[in-house]
């Protein structure tokens, strides 16, 4: 037998930083020749190895090591491959196992598969083989690492401290969300174009008892009455020219967590009535079938004209507008809104700039003066593209008047503003400092209407240098 990092004995002892860069492999067989083959295989694959004969020892060790991929033989007596896949689940599920059997039991072997091993190999064993098996092993758990990140940084992007609200009419809202989010209510969510409808529903989903399951959202505007029907029920074999296959709809994908209605007063109201019975009876049923589904989902739903209005006007059906409407959210525009103008477009301009890796600039008086001066008949939609193009066009390290391009700016004067080339962190330090002058400084009183953790607001009096006067 070679020298390998660890036995057995040493299982505890292999543990150290550098270990846990490389590949972290448990080699588990009790035929001795196997296991040695195995081991110096991976070791020159630059891979941590450790080799177990014992299947009960093994057991032992799943239970105080985290391993990336697993090796074991179907069969090792008393303790069986099945037994190691077992407990690797139990302990570490992101794991990988790999069986490997004789071709007298391969049918266990795809019976392990069906209980969570990533593959089989089958004897006699052909490294090749093996390694892409291994290699293939990374490789998802290297995606699945990649999508939770991403979904890590999606939750943060509509989490209630990105969304940039200092006006009351926000301020407002963002408390109602906080309230609502809990709950399983149907919520309808009203306000203009861009004026950020999804990223509201989002922050509740993000918040609710439900975030651990889907979201799923769909524009209901966007889709003609039959495919909306389709993509939202799901449809069986046959149902229709082209349905080659049963697919699921939205909602049963949703099973579980929160659908998103994104303009449900552009629906027909054909679908409305099919839409009320599912809202109804918490029941779907595919086009073309014969039978119901029932679904557990929460539903948010979104207008940019008054879902009243439509009902008045006969485009709506008011029964369904009751139904939706248990708790109303309403956005207003930014029109109404003006002290959210600055803090958004500075927001913008530190998005940009770190997204394009690029050194933070800064607004110039004039710029700010324009962009406050500004109507945004295309709301946050509109400043956010508005502060892109010109983080694009800007030459220097301030986005000047000249760079924002607005349509139907009227260049009027602007009025008298005491900001000077601020940047995102400009304005945080002036609104703490506000906050706690409002507060008489109390730290505590301050923290909780900033939202804010009070160590987080201790951290940044120290870094702004903020002083009692």
């Amino acid at each position: 037998m070679i020298d390998t990092p660890c036995r057995l004995q040493g299982a505890t002892q292999c543990r150290s930083p550098k270990i846990m860069k490389k590949q972290h492999i448990l080699l588990i067989d009790d035929d001795e020749s196997t296991l040695s083959m195995l081991s110096k295989f991976f070791l020159r694959q630059s891979a941590f190895v450790l080799e177990e004969s014992d299947g009960t020892h093994a057991l032992q060790i799943l239970q105080e090591d985290v391993f990336d991929v697993v090796i074991t033989d179907l069969m090792l007596g008393s303790v069986t491959g099945i037994d190691i896949l077992k407990k690797v689940k139990e302990v570490a599920p992101h794991t990988e196992v790999i069986i490997i059997t004789g071709n007298s039991s391969v049918d266990s072997a795809v019976q392990a598969m069906k209980q969570g091993a990533f593959d089989y190999i089958t004897k006699p064993i052909d490294l090749t083989e093996l390694n892409l098996v291994v290699q293939k092993a990374y490789e998802r758990q290297r995606l699945v690492a990649e999508v939770k990140n991403l979904r890590s940084q999606v939750n943060d992007l509509f989490k209630f401290d990105n969304i940039v609200a200092t006006s009351p009419a926000m301020q407002k809202l963002l408390a109602m969300v906080r309230r609502v989010a809990r709950s399983t209510s149907t919520v309808l969510i009203e306000g203009e174009s861009g004026t950020g409808k999804e990223v509201i529903a989002h922050a509740i989903y993000n918040y609710s008892l439900r975030s651990d399951g889907p979201f799923v959202a769909i524009n209901c505007g966007a889709l003609p009455e039959t495919l909306l029907e389709s993509e939202l029920f799901g449809y069986v074999k046959g149902a229709f020219t082209g349905a080659n296959l049963t697919k699921k709809g939205l909602f049963e994908e949703a099973h579980g967590g929160t659908i998103f209605l994104d303009e449900i007063g552009e629906t027909s109201p054909a679908f409305q009535v099919k839409l009320l019975r599912v809202l109804q009876e918490n029941e779907i049923r595919r086009v073309g079938d014969t039978k119901d589904i029932v679904i557990d989902v929460r539903v948010l739903a979104s207008s940019n004209v008054p879902i009243k209005q439509l009902v008045d006007e006969g485009r709506f059906r008011q029964d369904l507008y009751f139904r939706l409407n248990v708790i109303p959210l309403y956005i207003p525009p930014i029109a109404e809104r003006r002290e959210d103008i600055l803090p958004l477009a500075l927001f913008f301009v530190e998005r940009y700039c770190k997204r394009t890796n690029r050194s933070l600039i800064g607004l110039s008086r004039d710029a700010m003066h324009k962009l406050e001066l500004y109507d945004w008949p295309g709301n946050v939609r509109e400043l956010e593209n508005t502060i892109e193009r010109a983080m694009i066009l800007a030459e220097t390290d301030e986005v000047t008047a000249d760079d924002i391009l607005l349509e139907n700016y009227n260049g009027k004067k602007a009025q008298s503003y005491n900001f000077s080339h601020m940047t995102l962190r400009d304005l945080e330090r002036r609104h703490i400092e506000e906050m706690l002058i409002h507060c008489g400084w109390n730290q505590r009183e301050a923290a909780k209407r900033l939202s804010i953790g009070y160590n987080t607001l201790w951290r940044k009096i120290k870094e702004y240098g903020l002083e009692r006067a």
